[in-house]
């Protein structure tokens, strides 16, 4: 009955998944960024530095010094919110995401990454723009924004706007689902290996209910215990595979060359690669790599603004100019570096795309470093995968408030806590479903709610050019009013906060 069940589900799921994923979405997303690039005059490019100089670098050079928080409202640093969403798209479609669209569509995929992750740069500022200027704060000083309230109160159509929450929920629990589905394969592909003959089913299960015990004592402290545990395991376990990949890539320098070649030569051709990975032709090739470049980066998704709204910071360019480093540092450079590490560790034409996913990630690392590779593979994927986890469980919460936001406190809060109950109890289930069942899953899910979202960011384009010109007018010295909130009582507020800030700096 239960397989019954499953080969139903897969059969819908293929349905709506060549609708979601088909021409037309694929398009909007590359329109959307595009169009945003076009009107935002090629912003990635044109104020990348400025984009370094004003999150990341401050950031490292700050380390280790004592910092007074923010008490005007129940809010978490920059980096403290970077880190929530870092965590949120730095998970396994970096490595298995990757390795997966590899070998179902070949190297030419990561071509189309590339490109989704260049105008998805500025797709995310803008997300952060418009989730910072049109977020909201509580009777007790909580800030809370995301693509459903830029829908609702930007584009003024919250029916919308419920339907985006709606799709927001699908996904969390799709995304949740794909991170520990992943962690409980891989540790159980590790146990196989130590343990010859092991009880993989009685792993996987394990692992599963062990990740959703932790995942629960994190989520109950909210987004400040969220941004507390990203801000501590996302510099360690970005540097772990950072350094052990730039090491694989060193081993195997000779093959660089031919990598980058594949990856060119093979994006616009009608076959992947060669007789040994199955080609599925010239739009597989778009697909694969702009569905795992969005479930990678998350850019036109609108759900890393939901972490990056609850920013104690007043202006809204600033965080999204997080936003552009955000994806360039997941994919070009962790994704690449999966990319690269994977195309000079195999000979392509032994392999098949009936081949696991995680397995093949795990030999990759293997192959290379032997029994030490294993071992530190089982350690950076659980990582990446949990911090995910637990930055989608806040994206869920934040949009079962927004559908039941009418109702009282005390009800509204039994929701939330109802969801998150059975989200920690879906994080064991899926630990026993089949990988590329849940990835077809996840994929459909993130498609619907890049849909709404992405209308809604080119009605909404011209205010992120408006809100950025007025943003580097005042950087300037032009007297401008300035557009920190759509709100008249919160941008009066913000302004009071940012003069506060300035006269302490002087």
């Amino acid at each position: 009955m239960f397989n019954g069940f499953i080969s139903a589900v897969e059969k819908v799921n293929d349905a709506v998944n060549g609708i979601v994923w088909g021409w037309p979405v694929i398009i909007l997303i590359l329109g959307t960024g595009i169009l945003l690039t076009v009107r935002t005059k090629f912003l990635q490019i044109t104020h990348f530095k400025e984009s370094l100089n004003t999150t990341i670098i401050p950031t490292l050079k700050s380390l280790g010094k004592k910092k007074e928080q923010d008490t005007r409202a129940k809010s978490v640093s920059q980096f403290e919110a970077f880190s929530t969403a870092i965590s949120g798209t730095v998970g396994t479609g970096n490595i298995i995401g990757v390795v997966s669209a590899i070998l179902t569509g070949g190297p030419g995929a990561i071509f189309w990454m590339w490109v989704s992750a260049f105008f998805g740069m500025v797709t995310n500022y803008s997300e952060n723009v418009l989730g910072l200027y049109f977020r909201k704060k509580d009777k007790e000083g909580n800030l809370s924004g995301g693509a459903f309230y830029y829908i609702a109160y930007g584009m003024k159509q919250k029916w919308l706007g419920y339907i985006a929450a709606a799709f927001c929920m699908l996904a969390a629990v799709g995304m949740s689902g794909v991170q520990t589905n992943k962690i409980s394969g891989t540790l159980a592909e590790a146990y196989s290996r130590a343990v010859s003959g092991g009880n993989t089913g009685i792993v996987k299960l394990i692992v599963g209910i062990i990740v959703a015990v932790v995942t629960a004592v994190v989520i109950i402290g909210g987004i400040k215990r969220i941004g507390k545990v990203a801000s501590m395991l996302v510099p360690f376990m970005s540097l772990l595979f950072i350094i052990m990949s730039l090491i694989a890539i060193c081993i195997h320098f000779k093959k660089i060359p031919g990598a980058f070649g594949l990856v060119f030569s093979k994006a616009f051709s009608f076959n992947a690669v060669g007789g040994g990975i199955l080609g599925y032709g010239f739009s597989q090739v778009i697909r694969k790599g702009m569905a795992r470049g969005v479930f990678s980066n998350e850019a036109g998704l609108g759900s890393s603004v939901i972490a990056h709204s609850a920013s104690e910071t007043r202006e809204p360019v600033k965080q999204g100019l997080w936003g552009v480093f955000e994806v360039f540092f997941d994919t070009f450079i962790i994704c690449t570096l999966t990319a690269v590490m994977f195309l000079t560790s195999f000979d392509l034409n032994t392999l098949s795309s009936e081949m696991e996913d995680s397995v093949m990630s795990m030999t990759m690392f293997s192959n290379t470093f032997g029994s030490f590779g294993t071992a530190v593979f089982s350690i950076i994927l659980p990582l990446f995968a949990f911090t995910t986890v637990i930055a989608w469980s806040y994206y869920g919460e934040k949009a079962v408030e927004f559908c039941f936001g009418r109702l009282k406190p005390e009800s509204r809060k039994k929701v939330v806590v109802g969801f998150k109950v059975i989200y920690v109890a879906l994080i064991a289930v899926s630990s026993l479903i089949k990988s590329d069942l849940i990835w077809a899953i996840d994929d459909t899910f993130n498609g619907l709610m890049a849909l709404p979202n992405l209308i809604c960011l080119i009605a909404l384009s011209g205010l992120v050019v408006k809100i950025t010109a007025n943003y580097f007018d005042r950087k300037k010295g032009k007297e401008v009013e300035p557009m920190l909130s759509a709100y008249p009582e919160i941008n009066d507020e913000f302004k009071e906060d940012i003069l506060t800030q300035n006269e302490e700096m002087k």
